[in-house]
């Protein structure tokens, strides 16, 4: 099964009475800041017209979970998750148990176990087809999501399908409330739970797909050009990384031309909507220089440097570029966008965005399941973890590096305060210290097995030149570990491939059990 999920993280926001008699609506109630504003949803319809604003963003052929405690005698919303639909319906049971599994017990890690749960299923019509056939057509996955919930004491207040403009209840059957044609969803941001959000500051932002095609290759006619240029400079960058001499000189340019490139996006002038953003990003990026920027990234210690320009004036431009490379991993560089994307969500999740730091981290591990900086990132994410731990080791390890003369590699040229102009040529940048290190940012030489294999398909005729790979920060000296070759998938392949996730358990995060994990 294959399946790309979405979790949101711990919520506050929002009370239901309890308890709930089955087959009735909830009365829930939404708190805004302080508890000053209440909102009271008493039907299915107020609660399908929630959805949105439960995620953050209107979710697309998903299931969605919202659990519920209890508080005073009444429920609120806890943890919310989320999974797509496989597509085979025998999938569906371990869909199901994964989903509620996963987001059940990571409630119970942080103390509040749910106590009753809303299910939602949505998914527009394929052609030909209706809302209500949709409808019964996933009745059996509403039903097992009732037994899943049901075997962990948890009941399932409300189960709705939300598809075609229209919402239906799997647990009412009268017809003055929820009649079989169903019944038509409210114009977006005319309820009045819709002004109580806008009032607490909650928006909505967009649907799925939208937010994921920030993210996604560009499958256009310029994909040709940009894989022609990867090509071009993986005959070069690669080799040199792959020579110990050669990789400190690859991630000191790298991050140079990094740094130039963010200059640039910070300094062209603002556009308004996220398409026309990203548009004028993209015309801002080089072919040459995306490809550049990409296969250095590839290296674990660049990556690693990459990721300290997390707050402050640096993180805008950095997760500006960091997505402009992601949508340059065209065809069969689709794994290479890992690293880019692992790094959009790093910083997008630093700076307080949860929602767009779990959609770029999931599809990371999507383009590379072996990941692991990827892996660990997601699942601190998902169970609510504060990002300032992590800020604090990136913040020592930039000081140690100024502290022993190399400061100029990654601080001399920053981009803190007013933005300077970009210089005409690059500047060369001291090499950092070859000093003890911390061991999970060990620089460690990549492996003899990548080695021969690089080396083995630049020889052969057409052959494209192996991603790098450095070693994980799980491996120690002494212990073998199995070289495994994995085949490049393409960038439709590879991004579109979906992870599973509950939220605070890392449920359906990919790994290969015995084998060793990249990072």
């Amino acid at each position: 099964m294959t399946n790309h999920s979405e979790t949101t993280g711990p919520s506050e926001n929002g009370d239901i009475p309890s308890p709930v008699e089955p087959g009735r609506a909830a009365d829930t109630s939404y708190e805004g800041p302080g508890d000053e504003h209440q909102v009271t949803l008493r039907t299915p319809a107020e609660l399908a017209d929630a959805l949105p604003y439960l995620l953050g963003y209107r979710p697309e052929d998903s299931i969605v979970l919202a659990a519920l405690r209890d508080r005073d005698g009444r429920g609120r919303f806890g943890g919310r998750a989320r999974l797509g639909i496989p597509a085979n319906a025998d999938d569906w049971a371990g869909a199901a148990g994964q989903l509620v599994h996963g987001l059940v017990t990571g409630s119970e890690r942080r103390g509040v176990r749910p106590e009753q749960m809303v299910a939602y299923l949505c998914q527009e019509p394929a052609r030909g087809e209706t809302g209500r056939e949709v409808m019964e057509r996933l009745r059996p996955l509403a039903q097992k999501l009732r037994v899943e919930c049901g075997a962990l004491d948890v009941p399932v207040v409300e189960a709705l399908c939300i598809s075609a403009g229209h919402f239906w209840s799997y647990c009412c059957d009268e017809e003055s409330c929820c009649p079989a044609e169903g019944v038509p969803m409210g114009l977006p941001g005319t309820s009045v739970l819709a002004a109580a959000a806008t009032y607490a500051g909650i928006q909505v932002r967009g649907s799925l797909s939208e937010l994921r095609a920030r993210l996604l290759p560009r499958e256009n006619a310029e994909a040709r050009e940009q894989e022609t240029a990867l090509d071009a400079a993986a005959v070069t960058v690669v080799s040199r990384i792959l020579d110990d001499a050669g990789r400190a000189d690859v991630a000191d340019e790298t991050l140079h031309l990094a740094r130039r490139v963010m200059r640039r996006l910070d300094e062209a002038p603002p556009v308004s909507g996220m398409p026309a953003e990203d548009l004028r990003d993209d015309q801002l990026l080089g072919h040459d220089e995306a490809a550049a920027l990409i296969l250095g990234l590839q290296d674990r210690t660049t990556r690693d440097r990459a990721a300290e320009w997390m707050e402050g004036d640096e993180a805008r431009p950095a997760l500006r570029l960091w997505r402009a490379l992601a949508r340059r991993c065209v065809r069969s560089y689709g794994e290479h966008a890992a690293a880019p994307l692992t790094l959009a969500g790093w910083v997008a999740w630093s700076t307080g965005d949860e929602l767009e730091a779990r959609e770029a981290l999931a599809m990371a591990l999507g383009a590379d399941p072996d990941y692991l900086f990827a892996r660990l990132l997601h699942q601190a994410c998902n169970e609510g973890l504060d990002p300032e731990s992590v800020r604090r080791c990136l913040r020592a390890e930039r000081g140690s590096r100024g502290s022993g003369g190399a400061g100029a590699a990654d601080g001399g040229d920053q981009i803190d305060g007013p933005v300077g102009h970009e210089p005409a040529e690059p500047s060369p940048a001291p090499q950092a210290p070859s000093g003890r290190r911390r061991r999970t940012r060990s620089l460690t030489p990549v492996d003899a097995g990548v080695r021969r294999r690089a080396r083995a398909q630049s020889r052969e005729p057409g052959g494209r030149i192996a991603r790098p790979r450095t070693p994980s920060g799980a491996d120690r000296p002494g212990v073998a570990r199995p070289v495994r070759t994995r085949s490049r998938a393409s960038g439709a392949e590879a991004t579109g491939r979906k992870e599973t996730s509950a939220e605070g358990a890392g449920a359906g995060e990919h790994g290969n059990e015995g084998g060793g994990e990249r990072v």
